[in-house]
């Protein structure tokens, strides 16, 4: 059966009690049923993967789920239908939503109405640190007293959850370039209506979605145009990518890096016991030291990008500095799993090349003098392709031991089309580092057994679960290694 869903019903009705979410158990479906309970409406959903932590979250909400889609989900009718990225067309109950005639929004689009449109957006977007920038944004905001409300997409230490609704001016929003639905193939940022933008970084990605770097620099283009005359774009112009679609903004545009040039600029970068220090300076003057409780110089771009907005909002550098300072960080972004016989275990989502590289050497920064061993799982549908298989071999050159995990292939492509692991294990031993293959974690487990040294430090980058590596790693260290020499 071809699915019809009628465009005039894409709108909120004006009268809402009841709103249904179609694949609720996504990261940020499962805090947009959070965000909408505590504002007053019934919330029901449905998803099939209903397993903690989400089903416990929701739970704890007494927000009901179905496990599974039925067009039985929608009786009796809810009065909005909001549709998950993950739901296809051919879902039966998307099928039923059509059938029905019932209004429906996307992710993006219910976020807009119920919370954006009513705050000031002030949207982080870019191919690389948007959640860590949205995070130590959200975190400053909260310290300086202006109790932002904000949509991110990792677990803010702060606060313990990726949500929160305040009752400041501010609506902090995580500006992603994917796709919004299957019935709306724009980037979700295009929904967020922003009166202040960062663009930190613009680079390949999501070759699921965009054929190539000009068709997501198109979606960046639109994403500028509707910032309004008075609005403001923070752009980091060290990126040629990022200053060519700033070069077009409707408003005033700041730009921030390393170039003294710039109105925003670091100088004086000090990373000691995995915290970094800098000096900031605007339009060439001396503005203020910074202390922000993550490593790299990365990082420091990400928290001087945090100072040019709050800056912008009338903040003063002291408070700035107090958020930044205090930052409790977020899950998932250079998050310490564990510590073991003297074995840190760190989890990081970086899977772009970019990511890598800049992740692993401010790791080593931030730890010096121990031993990185590093293990990657290629898990993104870009990182399983051979368009980055060159561009990795560059991006592990901080790492003392590369373990590499065999990625599942793509269905559909052929053998010269995937990324291997083995060739990439080869380009690295190519450059005088240690790197091998596994063709599972259990392997590269095993592999861990035989190496690890008391002192060193094992960061785990995957975009997901990696068979929950990190926990049995941890009870592996634990029941195993004990009483060696650390390693410097």
């Amino acid at each position: 059966m071809m699915l019809s869903l009628e465009k005039n019903l894409n709108a909120a009705p004006k009268q809402i009690n009841h709103i249904h979410l179609m694949g609720i158990c996504g990261t940020g479906m499962a805090a947009l049923a959070g965000m909408l309970q505590k504002s007053g409406y019934t919330v029901t959903g449905s998803d099939s993967h209903v397993y903690p932590p989400m089903s416990d979250f929701l739970a704890s909400l007494h927000i009901s789920v179905c496990n599974g889609y039925s067009a039985a989900n929608l009786s009796p009718a809810p009065d909005l239908v909001i549709v998950g990225n993950v739901i296809t067309r051919k879902n039966p109950e998307a099928i039923a939503l059509g059938e029905l005639r019932l209004p429906y929004l996307s992710f993006p689009q219910a976020l807009a109405h119920f919370f954006i449109q009513s705050r000031t957006s002030l949207v982080i977007s870019g191919t690389h640190g948007k959640t860590t920038t949205c995070s130590l944004l959200a975190t400053a905001l909260y310290h300086a007293e202006l109790d932002p409300s904000f949509m991110i997409g990792g677990i803010v230490g702060e606060f313990g959850t990726n949500f929160r609704l305040g009752e400041g001016a501010y609506f902090v929003a995580e500006g992603d370039e994917y796709d919004t639905a299957f019935f709306d193939k724009e980037s979700k940022f295009l929904h967020y209506r922003p009166k202040v933008a960062v663009i930190t970084s613009i680079e390949f990605d999501h070759a699921d979605i965009f054929s190539d770097l000009e068709a997501i620099k198109r979606s960046f283009k639109k994403f500028v145009a509707l910032l309004p005359a008075d609005g403001l774009l923070i752009a980091n112009l060290d990126d040629a990518n990022v200053a060519e679609i700033a070069a077009n903004a409707p408003c005033a545009v700041q730009a921030y890096g390393l170039n003294p040039s710039f109105t925003w600029t670091l100088q004086n970068i000090r990373i000691e016991n995995a915290v970094s220090h800098f000096d900031v300076v605007k339009d060439g003057k001396p503005w203020a030291s910074m202390t922000v409780n993550l490593p790299g110089r990365h990082n420091c771009l990400n928290s001087l990008a945090v100072c040019a907005v709050m800056h912008h909002l009338g903040v003063s550098p002291l408070l700035i500095n107090r958020g930044l300072k205090n930052f409790a960080g977020v899950k998932r972004r250079q998050e310490v799993r564990g510590i073991e016989n003297g074995i840190t275990v760190i989890d990081d989502f970086a899977h772009h090349p970019t990511a890598v590289r800049e992740t692993l050497a401010a790791l080593k920064s931030g730890y010096a003098n121990r031993r990185l061993v590093t293990v990657f799982e290629p898990r993104t549908n870009s990182s399983r392709r051979a368009i980055f298989q060159k561009d990795y071999a560059g991006a592990f050159d901080s790492a003392d031991i590369i373990l590499l995990r065999e990625p599942n292939p793509i269905e559909g492509l052929a053998k010269e089309e995937l990324f291997s692991s083995a060739k990439l294990a080869s380009d690295l031993c190519a450059r005088n580092l240690t790197a091998e293959p596994f063709p599972t974690t259990d392997d590269i487990l095993n592999r861990l057994k035989t190496i690890l040294k008391k002192g060193d430090v094992v960061a785990v980058l995957s975009n997901g679960g990696f068979d929950n590596i990190h926990s049995r790693l941890l009870e592996q260290i634990r029941n195993s290694i004990g009483g060696q020499e650390e390693t410097v």
